[in-house]
C-alpha cells in the first residue's frame, strides 16, 4: 500500500519532533534562555524535510527509519543553526521565519547567536552517539556532515550568497551558492541515511546524488515561492530576495525558465533513484518540490 506523500511526510515529522524533544536541554535546566532559545528555534513548526530524507533513504537502502532517527534529528539541529544565523541582522535580518518571530527578535542577537552554536555542537554530540555497527560508519556520518557544513558546504555557500548580494553574477555562480546552501545538507541526510542502514556503496553515492538534486529543485521553487508567494503562505517576508538584491534563479533566468529548471532538476532526481525498492516516497519527495511553486 503506497502511503500518500503528506500522511508519511507527517509521519517521519511526528517522529523527528518528538526525539527532538527528548534530545534538547529543557527549558528550565541552566542557562535556562539559551536552552529556551534553542528550543523555540529547534522545535518551531516546519516540514522536516531533511530528517524526512535521511529516514527515507535509510528504508530506500534496506533499513528502517527508526535506525537513523537520531542522526536525522542532528542534521535538522545543523539545519536550525543555519537558519537561526542567516536570519541575524549582519546576514539577512529577517524578522519572522516558519510564521514566527526569528530568535533574535524573540531573543536577542547574542543569545540568538549563541543558541545556533549549541545547536551545531549539540548536532555532532548526537551523531557520536548512534549505536550503529560497524563505528566506522558512525564516524564516516561525522566526516560527511562536518563537509556539507562547513566551507565547501552550507556556511560556504551563504558566503557567497552574502557576498553575492548587488553583484551580477552568472548560472554557475548561482549554481554554485544553491548546491552548497540547500544541497549539500540534503545530500548529506540521505547518504548518512543509507550509510547507517547498511547500504551498499552504490545506493549511498545515488542517494547522496538524489538529496543533491532534490536540494537544488527545492531551492529554485524557494526563489519561485519568494518572488510570487505572500508572506502568510511562506512564513517569512514575501519577496526579501529582491529588496536584498539577492541573486536567484528569478532574477537571473525570469518564472518561466525557472519553472523550466526545477523540473529538469527533478527529472534528474528521480533517475537516481531507478531499480531502487522502497523509493516511492523519495519519488514524490521530488516532485513536491516544484509542485509546491507552480
Amino acid at each position: 500500500m503506497i502511503v500518500p506523500l503528506d500522511v508519511q511526510l507527517k509521519a517521519y515529522a511526528d517522529l523527528a519532533n518528538a526525539r527532538l524533544d527528548q534530545l534538547l536541554p529543557t527549558g528550565d535546566t541552566d542557562p535556562a534562555e539559551l536552552h529556551q532559545a534553542m528550543r523555540y528555534s529547534c522545535l518551531a513548526p516546519g516540514k522536516r524535510l531533511r530528517p524526512a530524507l535521511c529516514m527515507a533513504s535509510a528504508e530506500a537502502a534496506g533499513g528502517s527509519s527508526r535506525q537513523v532517527l537520531d542522526a536525522a534529528c542532528a542534521i535538522e539541529m545543523v539545519h536550525c543553526f543555519s537558519l537561526i544565523h542567516d536570519d541575524l541582522p549582519a546576514i539577512d535580518d529577517d524578522d519572522l521565519r516558519r510564521g514566527l518571530p526569528t530568535c533574535h527578535k524573540r531573543f536577542g542577537e547574542a543569545i540568538a547567536i549563541l543558541a545556533g552554536d549549541a545547536l551545531f555542537a549539540l548536532a555532532f554530540e548526537v551523531l557520536s552517539h548512534v549505536c550503529v555497527e560497524p563505528a566506522s560508519r558512525v564516524l564516516r556520518s561525522v566526516r560527511i556532515l562536518t563537509k556539507a557544513t562547513g566551507s565547501d558546504g552550507l556556511v560556504g555557500g551563504e558566503v557567497v550568497d552574502v557576498l553575492s548580494e548587488g553583484v551580477a553574477i552568472g548560472a554557475d555562480r548561482l549554481r554554485f551558492i544553491h548546491s552548497r546552501k540547500t544541497g549539500a545538507l540534503m545530500s548529506a541526510a540521505c547518504e548518512i541515511g543509507a550509510l547507517l542502514a547498511g547500504g551498499s556503496e552504490g545506493q549511498i553515492d545515488r542517494l547522496g546524488e538524489f538529496g543533491s538534486a532534490v536540494g537544488l529543485a527545492f531551492q529554485i521553487a524557494d526563489d519561485i515561492l519568494n518572488e510570487t508567494a505572500d508572506t502568510e503562505t511562506l512564513g517569512k517576508a514575501a519577496r526579501s530576495d529582491r529588496g536584498h538584491s539577492k541573486a536567484t534563479y528569478v532574477s537571473l533566468f525570469g518564472l518561466e525558465e525557472a519553472r523550466r529548471l526545477a523540473n529538469e532538476t527533478v527529472r534528474r532526481a528521480k533517475d537516481c533513484l531507478a531499480g531502487m525498492s522502497d523509493s516511492e516516497f523519495l519519488f514524490e519527495l521530488a516532485e513536491f518540490a516544484v509542485l509546491r511553486a507552480r
